[in-house]
């Protein structure tokens, strides 16, 4: 019979370091083969070909298999469903165990309930390790132990929580040797899979202590470096969050407190799953929006005649990233100067934004929308012109992204903002009533 041998089955943490699956798979005492299954449930769905995140998770995977070869061992990256493949796996080796770290999408856990049952079925184990979040499930409750609603008091009670225990790194690296000796595996083209090739250069998954240091002072000026863009990383796991946990924690408590945030839209996503398609105050279904289908499109294509709107959309479409500040401000726009249904915007989001992340992208548009955990009241309307005069004053990512502002080319607003402001408060007002 041949060797038994543990799996570790990687999905948001491409990395072999800091890793808590890997490290309880190495710890297991038997070889570890690494599995990377691209998702064809995923994948096959996806309107753009050219996706930016298809190709930074195949070059990862590349970058992986690199790592393992030098290691004496090799990747097995396959393109299927994933109860497919981990069966086919089962059927080519003595498989004793598989090891995963969480995930709190709803597809992600019936995926998990349907490869667990499968394994279970074979008598094999299926280890699940906290890894992508710093606190998370039931690690945060308020005193009644209920799940939080509202942010502040999960920040309050997440920040008591989080010692050096839960910021610690997994050793990973003094187990290397425990890697399933093997030649690597062929690796899926981004042609076999129909993707095209972007030709992207992505952000380095590190963060200076300058940065952090300024982050605080910087974060809200598009136009400036003062924030880490490491989306992406902390989306796909090639960064782990403990270290940059750490890093926040000595030299800035304000990224520390984005962090947070992060953990707490990944705990309202657990707890509350019907937020991924409704509202999280499901009164806020009722509201009567416009859905107007041509200002939705000037909305996406960036012409709506506020240069700060047009700016953030443009720099969207056009790199498949937006600065943070300028992502609430044209959310805002979407959903109260043009009552176009939140889900709607999130969805243009959640098709571009290379950093897509279920969580976040949901939580901060039912923030936008006022639907969501947030504890203001939905009269919050962000004024597009003085959120620019206030956060892009002289202009320069404007004029970057909006070449043509300033000129009579450059169309007028294609609504006024005291009208629209009070076009929607009196909409949410009827909606709420009902």
């Amino acid at each position: 019979m041949a060797e038994p041998v543990s799996v570790v089955w990687l999905r948001r943490d491409l990395r072999l370091h800091d890793n808590a699956a890997l490290y309880h798979a190495l710890k297991s005492g038997r070889p570890v083969l690494v599995l990377f299954i691209f998702d064809r449930l995923i994948l096959d769905i996806l309107e753009d070909r050219r996706d930016r995140r298809v190709e930074f998770i195949h070059k990862h995977i590349h970058q992986l298999n690199d790592e393992l070869t030098r290691l004496g061992s090799g990747m097995i990256a396959r393109y299927g469903r994933p109860i497919d493949v981990v069966k086919q796996l089962t059927e080519e080796y003595t498989v004793a165990d598989v090891y995963t770290n969480y995930d709190y999408e709803v597809y992600a856990k019936e995926r998990d309930a349907v490869v667990k049952a499968m394994l279970a079925e074979r008598g094999i184990g299926f280890h699940t390790s906290k890894d992508h979040t710093l606190l998370d499930r039931d690690e945060v409750l308020s005193g009644s132990g209920s799940p939080y609603t509202v942010f502040t008091p999960y920040s309050n009670n997440w920040l008591s929580k989080l010692g050096d225990f839960q910021l610690k790194s997994y050793p990973t690296e003094a187990y290397f040797n425990h890697f399933y000796k093997t030649t690597p595996g062929p690796i899926p083209t981004l042609a076999e899979m129909n993707f095209q090739p972007v030709g992207e250069s992505y952000p380095e998954p590190i963060v200076s202590a300058e940065l952090l240091q300024n982050y605080q002072k910087m974060r809200d000026y598009p136009a400036r470096t003062g924030t880490s863009e490491l989306g992406i990383h902390l989306r796909f796991g090639t960064i782990s969050i403990r270290d940059l946990a750490r890093q926040a924690k000595e030299t800035s408590p304000t990224f520390l407190k984005e962090l947070a945030w992060r953990d707490f839209y990944f705990q309202v996503l657990d707890h509350f799953p019907h937020v991924e398609k409704h509202a999280f105050r499901r009164e806020y279904d009722n509201i009567p929006f416009r859905n107007n289908e041509a200002e939705f499109d000037r909305w996406c294509a960036g012409e709506t005649g506020y240069p700060i709107v047009d700016a953030g959309m443009r720099q969207l479409n056009q790199t498949g990233w937006m600065h943070n500040r300028v992502r609430m401000i044209v959310a805002s726009f979407c959903i109260k100067h043009l009552l176009i249904d939140w889900r709607l915007g999130e969805a243009y989001f959640a098709k571009k934004l290379r950093d897509f992340d279920l969580a976040a992208n949901n939580g901060g548009w039912q923030w936008a929308a006022g639907s969501g955990t947030d504890a203001a009241p939905y009269f919050r309307v962000f004024n597009p012109t003085l959120q620019a005069q206030k956060f892009d004053p002289q202009g320069e990512y404007i004029r970057k992204w909006v070449p043509e502002f300033n000129n009579f080319g450059y169309p007028p607003p294609m609504v006024d903002h005291a009208f629209a402001r009070q076009r929607a408060i009196d909409t949410y007002k009827r909606g709420l009533a009902k």
